[in-house]
């Protein structure tokens, strides 16, 4: 993982842009929950229950009768709040609902922040963690994935009076606005290292609790650039009324996955339930209902990192 910014905060634009952009629903940021009652109208197939699919939740899952889904609400398309100030929408939670209704269980997604997603995980506080994820080995020491997705960084500047930045090499001398507990996180981090070493100016690496306060640094000025994954840095440029621009080249492609507590049981139905709705065209209908074109995978597998 791991933007929102119009004004000082891309999100305040969110309600005015989405509806025509995306088709989808206003946002805004706060905790909150949604229920998803098992079922996913997102979709426009219309995913169902799968018994023989739904006979693989292990029993102690199976007997709760939900499943609670955790996610940073602060990285729109993928996880973000609705207009109503409570209510987690976006492809994660639309894909977890789906999940949910091929499992015959009802689904709670909450909002929470990142870095505390997979440690919930580890002590049963949640039952998976959709939020935009980067599947890699060292996360998979802890939880177990499902890949769902691919995506890669980008970086985020503004559009007048921007540095350019191609790569991660040419971070040195600038300010950087990552979320903590990401990947870009330790990329800026490890880069900072790397500069200094080469006798350049390091990277003040400006670490966020979450998305939305990486961004309004980034609008305020306290940071010259933004390091998320590729789609949310996509949705918050359309969404910035040309204040910012995408500059230079993605890296990093990775998949997404879904975490799973390590070892207990629910991987394999999570699979199997994800296959059902790529099969059936209801995860395709959720990336299209979110404009998100690229990054669809159709071969998902458990713990696939490729680094």
């Amino acid at each position: 993982m791991s933007v929102r910014l119009a004004g000082s905060r891309l999100v305040s634009a969110c309600a005015a842009l989405v509806m025509t952009a995306l088709a989808a629903s206003a946002c805004g940021s706060s905790s909150s929950s949604s229920s998803g009652g098992g079922s996913a109208s997102s979709t426009t197939s219309g995913p169902h229950k799968v018994a023989s699919i739904a006979a693989e939740v292990p029993a102690a899952i199976a007997s709760k009768g939900t499943l609670t889904v955790a996610a940073d609400a602060t990285y729109a398309p993928n996880e973000f709040i609705d207009k109503d100030g409570t209510t987690v929408i976006g492809m994660d939670a639309d894909l977890a609902k789906a999940l949910g209704t091929v499992l015959g269980l009802n689904v709670d997604v909450v909002n929470a922040t990142f870095d505390a997603i997979i440690p919930g995980l580890t002590s049963g506080k949640y039952d998976l963690g959709m939020s935009s994820f980067t599947d890699n080995k060292a996360r998979e020491k802890t939880v177990d994935f499902v890949t769902y997705f691919s995506a890669g960084t980008a970086f985020i500047v503004k559009a007048s009076g921007g540095p350019t930045i191609n790569t991660l090499d040419d971070l040195c001398g600038h300010h950087a606005a990552v979320e903590k507990g990401t990947t870009q996180t330790d990329d800026a981090t490890a880069q900072d290292s790397k500069c200094k070493a080469a006798g350049k100016a390091g990277v003040d690496v400006q670490v966020y609790t979450d998305q939305n306060s990486a961004n309004l640094a980034l609008s305020s000025g306290r940071a010259d650039v933004g390091m998320l994954d590729s789609p949310p840095a996509a949705y918050q440029v359309q969404l910035s009324n040309g204040q910012f621009k995408l500059t230079g080249q993605i890296y990093g492609t990775a998949p997404y996955g879904i975490a799973i507590p390590k070892g207990n049981g629910m991987a394999m139905p999570i699979l199997d339930a994800l296959k059902e709705l790529i099969s059936d065209g209801g995860y395709k209908a959720i990336m299209d209902k979110w404009n998100l074109k690229t990054g669809l995978i159709d071969n998902p597998v458990i713990n696939g990192a490729t680094s």
